[in-house]
């Protein structure tokens, strides 16, 4: 059961690490191809939270985003392998931030073909979240084991 347990975890941590690694390989100086293809919808996005909820959301460059993902989903991947619930919280982090940005289909009418594009993978990403939450909620539920203290015996002479 346990190396299921391992292969399962290195399976779903895998999403994440080819990822990290691709987008590493193509970051280049300004960021890369992620940073053009989340630049305009960082945008766009932040323009909505300011207009929702009035407040200033600060500026912050694309290719420090792109860098901050490709860390998260760097060791967030490689300690999730390990069992370790701070990879979970790393990558449950990843997926807060990046899937409303990445897959906006709000911004779309509901007619056209970008938003069911995007709408699935949303909510696939939406579940990848859920198998985190999962995860940390089994890891959590686990009984630690507790070390027993060994009772001196009286010596008798």
């Amino acid at each position: 059961m346990a190396f299921a347990s391992f292969l399962g975890r290195v399976l779903f941590a895998s999403i994440f690490i080819l990822s990290a690694y691709q987008e590493f390989n193509e970051y280049g100086v300004n960021g890369g191809p992620a940073a053009k293809t989340l630049g305009p919808k960082f945008d766009v996005f932040t323009k909505r939270v300011q207009s929702h909820v009035a407040m200033q959301v600060p500026d912050i460059e694309v290719k420090h985003l792109v860098a901050a993902t490709i860390a998260l989903k760097g060791i967030g991947g490689i300690l999730f392998i390990f069992g370790s619930s701070l990879g979970a919280y790393l990558l449950v982090l990843h997926q807060l931030i990046a899937t409303p940005i990445v897959y906006d289909f709000y911004n779309y009418d509901s007619e056209e073909k970008e938003f069911a594009q995007l709408f699935i993978k949303f909510t696939q990403n939406m579940a990848l979240f859920g198998a985190l939450l999962f995860f940390i909620g089994m890891k959590n539920s686990i009984p630690r084991r507790q070390i027993k203290k060994k009772v001196p015996k009286t010596k008798t002479v």
